[in-house]
């Protein structure tokens, strides 16, 4: 028995073949002649070979040459001369291209595929594609698409071919057989090039370490000291070294975004939280010095000052557990227009002492599987801001309709509106258009923040758009009960 050598000469793999060593395989390395679950049956390639043969017969009529040629799965395929106008000419008189319509097995293999692709391509959060008899993603060129093609090939057709093999090449006598031999000249003459190519790699490496020290350099100072006025470093250069330079530059202004984002925050619930803290304060006091006496409305004002510090409280506590991904959501499914009419009744009190109109619009009477509580507190922040904002004689209108596979609510309003430079910031914490307005007539500023976050984990989007003096419409699009169901389903 001959022993094989201890290593191999080469990997014999039909899925993984080399390009330049087999003609006939593309970049992907898959043997043409593995086809697998595409080989035709006898009657499909019958029923192909003989449209095929209609059509050699009809182009040979109109005065074209064209031959007939087999794939390895069995599906005969017209081949013609001239350039890309004849054939297009062609095709237009015999309908040559009806031919790339897949049959019954080739689509079954390629839902097979497309199923196997799909799933890859979820996993790596792409967007789906479609693979047809080229085996190209149809539309999309992107290296990771290929890449999911690729393997959802392989696995495919891993049941219809050999193991991969290695390939062994021995002596008779059982030794490796040896590539090449070097005579004593060309030995010194590789011996004198590698000495060469170790001096060039030597003075290149060294120049070039010697121009990637000090930017990088400038980059491990900046990083050991990050609290130096959120430092900046030098991009000098167009490589990697630039371009991390210019990542740490970009991290360290939205560093200073994020800091100076903080400390208004926290400047911002110091000033909300501090009026009714001195409010209560100054209440409390006078009832100590005997200048304030303990009756009802003492009583009253001391609770509504307690229950606006509540609800800023409530507010914050609201978007830090949206922010710490806690938000607890418990959807079931809802009729829109009994959700509607409750939000529009817990405000028509608010709408006729402020002498504004209050209406609901349902149309086709939309299903919603949704947190009720989270979505009428949605609804709710809404109404309330378009209440404040809307003048005596103004409309409120809470209005919703099916879109596709989307319900959109709108809650529209004909007060005093946003102007476009303010309308990026409508969502921001603490914002109010008006700096000047006073807590009772702007808010705190927490309301529309909490409207996003509440629309977001429900899986939808929230926008607005503003006609100053005219007209103001925030718009929640949220996915269709139907539509989850099957998300949920195919889950």
């Amino acid at each position: 028995m001959t022993t094989l050598p201890t290593t191999a000469s080469a990997l014999v793999d039909p899925l993984r073949a080399d390009p330049a060593l087999l003609p006939g395989v593309k970049a992907d390395g898959i043997d043409p002649r593995a086809v697998g679950p595409y080989r035709l049956p006898g009657a499909e390639r019958k029923e192909l070979l003989s449209r095929v043969e209609k059509l050699q017969s009809c182009l040979r009529g109109a005065g074209y040459a064209a031959g007939v040629t087999e794939a390895a799965s069995g599906r005969p395929s017209l081949v013609m001369t001239g350039d890309s106008s004849i054939q297009q000419k062609a095709g237009e008189v015999c309908g040559v291209y009806v031919l790339d319509d897949p049959t019954p097995t080739e689509k079954r293999a390629l839902d097979r595929l497309n199923a196997l692709v799909g799933g890859c391509l979820t996993r790596q959060h792409l967007g789906p594609v479609h693979i047809g008899l080229s085996f190209a993603p149809a539309g999309n060129g992107d290296e990771a698409v290929q890449r999911c093609v690729d393997t959802a090939r392989r696995e495919q057709l891993a049941p219809y071919v050999a193991p991969p093999v290695l390939l062994f090449v021995a002596t008779p006598t059982g030794s490796a057989e040896p590539g090449f031999r070097l005579s004593s000249a060309n030995s010194a003459r590789v011996a004198g090039v590698a000495a060469l190519v170790l001096v060039l790699t030597v003075a290149v490496t060294v120049t070039v370490g010697t121009r990637l020290v000090r930017p990088l350099r400038a980059l491990t100072d900046a990083a050991r000291h990050p609290t130096q006025q959120h430092q900046r470093v030098p991009v000098t250069t167009n490589d990697e070294i630039g371009h991390l330079a210019a990542a740490f530059n970009d991290l360290a202004e939205r560093r200073e975004r994020v800091e100076v984002q903080r400390k208004a925050m926290v400047s911002d619930v110091a000033h909300e939280l501090r009026t009714p803290l001195s409010t209560i304060r100054s209440w409390l006091e006078a009832a100590q010095d005997g200048l304030a006496t303990s009756d009802d409305a003492f009583v009253a004002s001391l609770l509504e000052e307690a229950l606006l510090l509540q609800h800023i409280v409530d507010d914050l506590q609201h978007l830090a557990q949206a922010d710490a991904g806690r938000l607890r959501l418990h959807p079931e499914p809802l009729r829109l227009r009994e959700l509607l009419d409750q939000a529009a009744a817990a405000h028509r009190g608010r709408a006729e002492t402020a002498g504004v109109t209050l209406t609901t619009r349902v149309e086709d009477t939309p299903t919603l599987h949704a947190d009720p509580v989270r979505l009428r507190q949605a609804l709710g922040n809404l109404l309330s801001n378009a209440l404040r904002h809307t003048p005596p004689g103004g409309t409120v209108t809470l209005s919703c309709r099916r879109a596709g596979d989307q319900v959109v609510i709108e809650v529209a309003d004909t007060g005093t509106g946003i102007t476009a430079g303010e309308l990026p910031h409508v969502f921001d914490r603490f914002w109010r258009a008006d700096k000047s307005r006073s807590r009772q007539t702007g808010g705190s500023g927490l309301g529309l923040a909490i409207v996003r976050q509440l629309t977001e984990a429900h899986g939808g989007t929230v926008s607005v758009t503003s006609t100053p003096h005219r007209r103001t419409v925030f718009t929640l699009r949220l996915p269709h009960a139907s539509g989850q169901e099957a998300t949920r389903a195919g889950r």
